[in-house]
């Protein structure tokens, strides 16, 4: 459970998490990668996602579907290695507009877990 989150700079975000950020604005899939723990574990629009193939994939997967823009709206620090970056996404996907909830928490300077949700 989420106590008292913290807004902060989007420049005091982790290292791992702007690199997975600048990878999916780029739509670099190999600099997004390399953001997360070999065994890291990623929840998206309801499925899961764990290890490494599986999150590269899923990357991959997300890149080519749709065509879309992001705006950060906003950064949370939830605990000491728990982040949340809000950001809204406007394209060709259905209903052309959302606002999304990314969820990290780290480990060992990597991202162990990302969940995305309205």
């Amino acid at each position: 459970m989420i106590q008292n989150p913290t807004s902060i700079d989007p420049a005091d975000l982790p290292e791992a998490i702007t690199r997975y950020l600048a990878g999916r604005a780029a739509k670099d899939v190999s600099a997004a990668a390399t953001a997360f723990a070999p065994h890291a574990t990623v929840t998206d629009d309801g499925q899961t996602y764990e290890g490494h193939e599986a999150i590269t994939r899923w990357l991959g997967q997300t890149d080519t579907e749709y065509t879309y823009m992001t705006t950060l709206t906003g950064v949370d620090r939830d605990a000491a290695d728990r982040y949340t970056v809000h950001q809204r996404l406007e394209g060709n996907f259905p209903g052309g507009q959302v606002d999304l909830s990314y969820r990290f928490t780290l480990s060992h300077g990597l991202i162990s877990d990302l969940s995305i949700a309205p």
